[in-house]
């Protein structure tokens, strides 16, 4: 276990470089059934990709399908409780300002030195590290040299498969120092990748990218993978798929959640009057959920930093409460 505690209620950056998309082009419908057609990335189907790659493996938690799961109603009870039933705020938009970017580079791309403050915790370097004023890339905080917030930096190798995590990165003229780092082979699923007790570049000790909600994916009509989302107390525990815990100051353990908490949009919830893409996410949400990742505002939910989100599409989710939501079951063990 351990203290550290990651995340903000807001995350600054740029859109994603290096291009991707999902890995098939299928439809999702109004009520709530994810589309099935495509060709699959890396050996994989209807698995969402980037650079090439599938982001992780069918039988990943971030990639598993939970509608068909029974709620939780203890744990719901226990997370309404702590939350008040606010309204779900998407952690991203603003034309791009609010975001958390993702970089794809060539497996070509030269490895850098990494120093780490949490270097007992982390996986050391050298990493492919996109560098200022030789490369084009993305920082969450907008500044490689002058970073704000969590400064996360997000990398997937092309070829190799490879994803990169940094968590308070700065560039400091010849090479980046970070607060903690993450290795993660694209091929494997990412639970047991890192060792229990063990932070990455994020609090829960999760890979950070595959819970991003992409606006490609958006517009291709289907997400097919768990969110990222943030609660602002949590408990001295983790369940699967997360190895960490964080424990903010001033909070109620007995109704403070675990690292790795899982949430779904309740089935019955009607999608039906909302938008098009918002009902794309709408049925992510009901089909894989969300994933507590991180210390921050209340059901704040991580995208990418996209220009082109739709602030249409972002007010219609900040209309929906918390309390739409409920804990899937079963709960994995607490740990430790």
């Amino acid at each position: 276990g351990g203290n550290r505690v990651t995340g903000g209620d807001r995350a600054t950056g740029g859109r994603t470089s290096g291009g991707g998309s999902t890995a098939d082009s299928g439809g999702q419908g109004n009520a709530g059934s994810p589309g099935s057609a495509g060709t699959g990335v890396a050996g994989s189907v209807d698995l969402p990709a980037l650079g090439g790659c599938a982001l992780f493996t069918d039988d990943d938690e971030w990639n598993r399908e939970v509608y068909e799961q029974e709620a939780d109603a203890d744990w719901t009870g226990r997370l309404q409780e702590l939350v008040g039933g606010v309204r779900i705020h998407p952690d991203f938009g603003g034309s791009g300002e609010y975001g958390i970017p993702i970089n794809v580079v060539p497996q070509t791309q030269p490895l850098v030195d990494v120093s780490f403050g949490y270097d007992d915790e982390s996986d050391p370097g050298p990493y492919p590290f996109p560098v200022p004023g030789k490369d084009t890339f993305e920082i969450e905080g907008h500044s490689p040299e002058s970073c704000e917030g969590d400064c996360h930096l997000l990398v997937i190798q092309s070829g190799t498969c490879m994803l990169y995590e940094g968590y308070a990165c700065e560039y400091g003229g010849d090479s980046w120092d970070c607060g903690s780092g993450a290795k993660w082979d694209l091929t494997r699923n990412s639970y047991g990748q890192r060792p229990d007790g063990w932070t990455s570049a994020d609090a829960a000790g999760l890979p950070i990218t595959p819970g991003i909600l992409r606006y490609d994916e958006v517009v291709a009509g289907a997400v097919r993978h768990a969110i990222r989302f943030t609660v602002h107390c949590s408990s001295p525990h983790y369940v699967k798929p997360a190895s960490h815990f964080a424990v903010p100051g001033s909070c109620d353990e007995d109704i403070s959640p675990p690292m790795g908490l899982r949430v779904r949009l309740r089935r019955d919830f009607a999608i039906s009057g909302f938008g098009e893409q918002t009902r794309t996410i709408l049925t992510a949400m009901q089909h894989y959920g969300m994933i507590m990742a991180d210390n921050g505002s209340d059901f704040y939910f991580q995208g990418d930093a996209d220009p082109d989100w739709p602030e249409d599409v972002l007010d219609e989710l900040k209309s929906i409460s918390s309390r739409e939501f409920e804990v899937v079951a079963p709960v994995p063990p607490l740990e430790p």
